[in-house]
């Protein structure tokens, strides 16, 4: 009989951390659907990833494309790509950090903040590179 309450406990304690896994795992997936496509020059579908506000600054993919290639290459073209910790920051919104190496061999540390939108997919709303500390380039 004492089994059923202790139980009932675990599972109430799992549901929220479970819920958070779901979140960060659905956010990676996200990221992961828009370096693929950098990769493929698939402009589309890289910008289909971008939060609406985003959007409104770079109104269509090719600008958006253009701005990456020139302002976030180690995402844009890397040799490695490794999903660090993730964070809720809210409700409807994850923080994520990955570890990139970019195609010259210099480290770097992208933070994606993502939301939900209204219609339950997670977009990138923005994208924070920190290169290694005593790294040039």
């Amino acid at each position: 009989m004492r089994a059923l309450p202790v139980l009932v406990l675990v599972l109430g304690l799992a549901g929220p951390a479970a819920a958070d896994d779901a979140a960060r795992v659905a956010a990676q997936a996200t990221i992961t659907r828009q370096v693929e496509a950098f990769g493929r020059d698939d402009a589309p579908a890289a910008y289909a990833q971008a939060a609406p506000a985003i959007r409104e600054l770079f109104p269509n993919a090719d600008l958006f494309i253009g701005m990456v290639r020139t302002q976030y290459r180690p995402v844009y073209r890397h040799r490695s790509f490794v999903f660090g910790a993730g964070r809720d920051t809210g409700e409807a919104s994850v923080v994520q950090s990955v570890a990139i190496q970019d195609e010259y061999g210099v480290d770097w540390t992208a933070e994606y903040s993502l939301v939900r939108d209204a219609d339950g997919q997670w977009r990138i709303t923005g994208c924070r590179l920190i290169k290694a500390p005593g790294t040039n380039a």
